[in-house]
């Protein structure tokens, strides 16, 4: 199995632990409130909104990750498509930046 599917694998496993915010709203909220652990945004999503996502991590100073299709992340978690989402777990984050690491994944992450 590739580093693609796993991370797509961990989504699903932390969705079914309620371990994930997702849309852009409950995104946005989860990273604000100091939730998130992690933030990840469809490569399908549009500049404004990998900007809007990159600024505010950098601001919390989250990482955030450029990953996957907006189908692909919303059949990883059985739900429709999804632009963005945040690990709410540092465990789930961990174990998924490690992925990224080996990967190659496009990152920006923030200091």
């Amino acid at each position: 199995m590739d580093n693609r599917q796993k991370i797509l694998n961990l989504i699903g496993l932390a969705t079914k632990a309620g371990k994930i915010a997702s849309g852009e709203f409950m995104t946005e909220q989860s990273v604000k409130s100091g939730k998130a652990s992690l933030v990840i945004v469809s490569e399908q999503s549009s500049d404004n909104t990998k900007k809007m996502f990159t600024n505010m991590c950098t601001y919390y100073k989250v990482p955030i990750y450029f990953f996957g299709e907006k189908g692909e992340l919303g059949h990883a978690m059985g739900k429709e498509m999804r632009a963005s989402l945040a690990l709410t777990d540092d465990g789930f984050a961990k174990a998924v930046v490690k992925l990224f690491n080996t990967n190659g994944g496009s990152k920006y992450e923030s200091l």
